[in-house]
């Protein structure tokens, strides 16, 4: 596409009329302006669309069997191990990745940060996904998905704590598809139901605030169900809520750091100036937020050690591995980002941004499957577990890229107040 943005003036399409006057076709932005022989030349041009289909290839298959043959039939899951990759990445790893749209939502349209306005619709748009795509996960972990809606509106259990959760990530979903709607409509024309949206958007927000950090904290209290199998130092019944609301702070400002970044690499040709000289002030400021959140989250992980007496685990086999956790995962980003920030290097920030990440999504398989049991043997993940993990994360990567290119997303809709 970069190439073809490039060659014709007409592209890429940012506004509904054509340079001869006429209206862009809904079938002609699909196509991003491109012919089908144009668009079917791109498709098979780029070799992330061949490595795409490959995994899809391989991955696809291996879902089909799940839901034919069960569970039991790609995983290692047992009493012993009921939680795997499925919860341990796909719910408890990317849903404080996708932390960034109720915290740029309440930046910009609670606190009037506007100046964070060209990466807000970004980071709304990593929330919706994120969750979106913790919810399949979950699914496909569950199976049945037709009977979703059972739990929670027919047998309901509202003293339990996944109760809670499942209520709050559906309707803070239903919030997020609201809040990136009006970029939906935009690209469609439809005025009208954008100033609806943008009527409500304040309470959308504070809705948001309100049941995000509420299923943040509340996921850390799942693990008060198991809590003798939980290794201690993961575990603690009086901070462990906080801790994944803490560590969701600053795990969604280096998601959307990442995000972003990949966006300007690869996506620069789709974003606006706006965006793209703005974003590594932008970058810095992001960086500045994660690193108050890391050392609070710091804090409150040794506060925890100390009010549960839990100093002589550090000097285990277990907890050379916590400390390793934390200082990979959280101490060198934290260090990092305050340099950055302290210096005005973006570039640091990013490389930050991407250790943290990786800390976070650490620490989650590390509560949810290396810590659990930890007296007993441990459980390595099945290989057919890996391959539908990495499918369905490349189905997200493939929508994220699929919205990216067409929806004013980067950039901003012409012609339209």
């Amino acid at each position: 596409m970069k190439l073809f943005a490039s060659e014709k003036q007409e592209i890429p399409i940012s506004d509904h009329f054509k340079p001869d006057g006429s209206r862009w076709t809904l079938k002609e932005k699909l196509l991003l302006g491109l012919s089908f022989d144009d668009y079917r030349k791109q498709l098979v041009r780029n070799p992330l669309n061949w490595l795409i289909l490959i995994i899809f290839a391989i991955g696809v298959p291996i879902i089909v069997e799940r839901f034919v043959f069960g569970l039991g039939s790609v995983t290692h899951g047992s009493n012993d191990y009921p939680w795997g990759l499925f919860l341990a990445f796909g719910l408890f790893g990317m849903v404080p990745l996708s932390a960034s749209g109720f915290m740029l939502g309440t930046t910009v349209e609670l606190f009037g940060r506007k100046d964070f306005h060209p990466i807000e619709r970004l980071a709304l748009l990593n929330g919706l996904l994120g969750y979106f795509f913790a919810v399949i996960y979950l699914q496909v972990d569950l199976g049945m998905p037709w009977r979703l809606p059972y739990p929670m509106v027919v047998s309901l259990g509202p003293a339990a704590v996944l109760f809670l959760v499942a209520w709050h990530v559906a309707t803070y979903l239903s919030v997020q598809i609201a809040e990136v709607l009006p970029s939906f409509f935009e690209w469609i024309g439809w005025l009208k139901g954008k100033r609806m949206i943008r009527s409500m958007v304040l309470c959308l927000t504070i809705a948001g605030i309100i049941l995000s950090t509420l299923h943040q904290g509340a996921l850390g209290a799942l693990f008060t169900y198991p809590a003798g199998k939980l290794h201690p130092l993961w575990m603690s019944a009086n901070f462990l809520w906080i801790q994944f609301l803490c560590s969701a702070v600053f795990g969604g400002l280096s998601m959307l750091i990442i995000v972003s970044t990949l966006s300007k690499w690869f996506l620069a040709w789709r974003c606006d100036n706006q965006f793209l000289d703005s974003l590594d002030k932008l970058t810095l400021g992001l960086a500045k937020g994660a690193a108050f959140a890391m050392i609070t989250y710091l804090g409150i992980k040794f506060m925890a050690i100390a009010h549960d007496k839990e100093w002589v685990y550090l000097f285990t086999g277990w907890g050379q591995y916590y400390l390793l956790e934390l200082t990979i995962g959280v101490v060198i980003p934290m260090m990092l980002f305050a340099f950055a920030v302290r210096n005005g290097n973006a570039q640091m920030a990013r490389v930050a941004a991407f250790i943290s990440v990786f800390g976070v999504l650490w620490n989650r398989i590390n509560t949810a499957l290396i810590g659990f049991n930890w007296h007993m043997y441990q459980e390595i993940p099945h290989w057919k577990e890996v391959a539908i993990t990495i499918t369905i994360f490349t189905l997200y990567l493939a929508t994220y890229r699929f919205i990216l290119y067409r929806l004013p997303i980067l950039y901003a809709w012409k012609g339209e107040k």
